[in-house]
């Protein structure tokens, strides 16, 4: 059987993740549609392979040495991909998060044996940030090795050096369009940067949800955002490294009223069950693909499984309390207010923050 790989530890079975298509978002919209299927990765996300590769630079750098204990703050998934990571190469972890993350993160960050501790959220200008909290902890114990996944660029060379040429490869380069959500920009810059190394006029959607402020920066250089999202680890209100060596043609905000009905559909046409952050990743593929002629090929990720969305956005009881109707909007409806809806789109034609 060709692909079939035998590891020593899960931290080998990281990458390599299948792409599958939409059937039911291809047919509607008369584009291939394509998921980049990261929840294959050993601890559940795309997050496993930013963790995979800061760690190994670091040890290379000779910054983390045996011994220590690494220590980061996120907002779940890099945690969980660090503990994995951490126990697979013999090292120690502790993640510092929000409270407020869904249950099913926390419980895997301690499963895969991290450390947790947990902090209220508060702005980032807060000191007890976790961003912060986690910085502090790092410069206070010379044991600890601080990963920095915002800061720290071996984050989007993780995906400069394996996903994008993976996507290039399974594609056959007949790549058109490429979309992603931003939190640490890691995802987005190493796939944008690879791909457009090969075909710059390759597409590249960044799509923004309520509560961050990525979109508004792209227009007019400053982070403002209004409402919120139940999205966890997407959308972030500064500009950080990771994100400056993104490659974006477009910006796209949407609510998260849509994630809910892009959400319902792909269960039930095609049996796939997307976590928050990949609906709205599907949704922005969904609507730049009605953005042009039939015939293109998208391909977006499922960033994690969506069994870590339960609590949330298959929870009728959470979504009414935000405002959310657990009803979705029939998909021809969407269909047709996507299509009419172009003037959302952010051309980007700001550069001034970016990494050449």
């Amino acid at each position: 059987m060709v692909g079939l790989r035998r590891a020593r530890s899960q931290a080998e079975l990281i990458g390599n993740t299948d792409l599958l298509l939409i059937p039911s978002l291809s047919k509607l919209c008369g584009s291939n549609i394509y998921l980049k299927c990261e929840f294959q990765n050993p601890g559940g996300s795309i997050k496993d392979r930013a963790a995979l590769q800061l760690v190994q630079d670091a040890m290379e750098r000779g910054e983390l040495k045996p011994g220590m204990t690494i220590v980061e703050g996120t907002a779940g998934n890099t945690g969980i991909g660090l503990a994995v990571v951490a126990q697979s190469l013999g090292f120690d972890l502790l993640v510092v998060m929000p409270n407020d993350q869904t249950p099913e993160k926390t419980r895997m960050i301690e499963l895969h044996g991290g450390r947790l501790m947990t902090v209220p959220p508060v702005p980032f200008r807060d000191e007890n940030h976790f961003y912060h909290t986690a910085r502090r902890l790092a410069e206070e114990n010379p044991n600890y090795w601080w990963a920095n996944q915002f800061e720290n660029i071996s984050n989007m060379r993780a995906h400069y050096l394996q996903t994008g040429p993976e996507i290039w490869q399974q594609t056959d380069g007949a790549i058109d369009i490429l979309v992603s959500v931003a939190g640490t920009g890691g995802t987005l810059a190493g796939n944008s940067k690879f791909l457009k190394e090969q075909k710059p006029e390759l597409e590249v959607w960044m799509i923004d949800p309520d509560g961050s402020g990525v979109y508004e920066f792209l227009l007019s250089g400053e982070y403002r955002a209004t409402g919120g999202s139940m999205t966890e680890g997407i959308g972030i209100m500064r500009l950080v490294e990771n994100f400056r060596h993104a490659k974006i043609d477009y910006a796209l905000n949407l609510p998260d009223q849509d994630l809910v009905s892009i959400a319902a559909y792909v269960r039930e046409q095609d049996g796939i069950v997307l976590g928050s952050s990949s609906a709205l990743n599907v949704a922005g593929a969904l609507f730049a693909a009605l953005q042009h002629e039939p015939g293109k090929t998208i391909v977006t990720f499922a960033c994690d499984l969506g069994e870590r969305s339960i609590s949330k956005l298959y929870n009728p009881e959470y979504l009414r309390s935000r405002d959310l109707n657990p009803e979705p909007e029939p998909i021809d409806a969407l269909k047709e207010r996507y299509r009419a809806a172009r003037s959302r789109a952010l051309k980007v034609e700001r550069r001034d923050w970016q990494v050449n």
